[in-house]
């Protein structure tokens, strides 16, 4: 199988599993987006929405997250990871964006990427699933399975991206990037995972990648045999 099919039975898969991948961080508007993005680093989705909907509440535009003061926000946030700089980020995105901005999200990856808090992942987000810009936002799941799957070399997330889109189609990348990370969490663990039995893993893996994976699973057993084997000789 050669690269070009690979990629297209990767993505027959992933059709098939998701043909709607839904984002998973609750939102109304770019705005809202961008917060919860930024609230994201290092902090699970689920987490997120749990302390969103107090937050946007309180402020749910620019001028009001201006106004409601790092403390506040931080109060509301306290759950997530990396919460005091998060609070402190988010106040000083929402006064830029009123200031210099007209209390609009920014739609260009190099005004985005000035906002405080806000990297190059963040703003693909942003681009992407605000505004319908074509991109490819590289997250852990995203650069572990490209790797995985011999599709990038894992030595950087801007070597990932560079490499998922010369492979996708560029109408597919925001929907490719959803569908990879859904697949990641629910089916291609980073590990003890059967790649064997995996629906993509299977065929995409090298076959020593998959030859590497196999004793992880065989030890148990094997070592069960082995205390079998002792316990009768006594």
């Amino acid at each position: 199988m050669n690269r070009a099919e690979k990629v297209e039975r990767i993505r027959h898969v992933l059709d098939e599993l998701y043909p709607d991948p839904p984002i998973p961080l609750h939102h109304t508007d770019p705005f809202t987006l961008l917060v919860a993005v930024v609230l994201s680093a290092q902090t699970t989705d689920a987490r997120v929405n749990m302390v969103t909907p107090e937050l946007f509440a309180a402020a749910p535009t620019p001028a009001a997250m201006a106004k409601l003061g790092v403390a506040r926000i931080h109060d509301i946030i306290k759950t997530c990871g990396l919460a005091p700089a998060k609070a402190k980020n988010i106040s000083a995105l929402a006064k830029i964006l009123v200031e210099q901005h007209g209390s609009e999200v920014p739609r260009t990856f190099e005004e985005l990427e000035a906002l405080p808090g806000v990297g190059h992942k963040t703003a693909s987000v942003v681009m992407a699933q605000a505004f319908g810009i074509p991109a490819f936002p590289v997250d852990t799941h995203i650069h572990r399975l490209a790797e995985r799957w011999g599709l990038s070399d894992g030595s950087s997330v801007e070597r990932t991206e560079r490499d998922l889109k010369a492979a996708f189609p560029r109408d597919s990348w925001i929907a490719m990037h959803l569908k990879i990370i859904l697949f990641g969490r629910e089916h291609c663990p980073a590990l003890r995972h059967d790649m064997s039995t995996c629906p993509i893993c299977s065929f995409a893996a090298s076959k020593a990648r998959l030859r590497a994976a196999a004793p992880a699973k065989s030890a148990p057993k094997a070592a069960a045999r082995a205390r079998g084997k002792s316990t009768r000789a006594r």
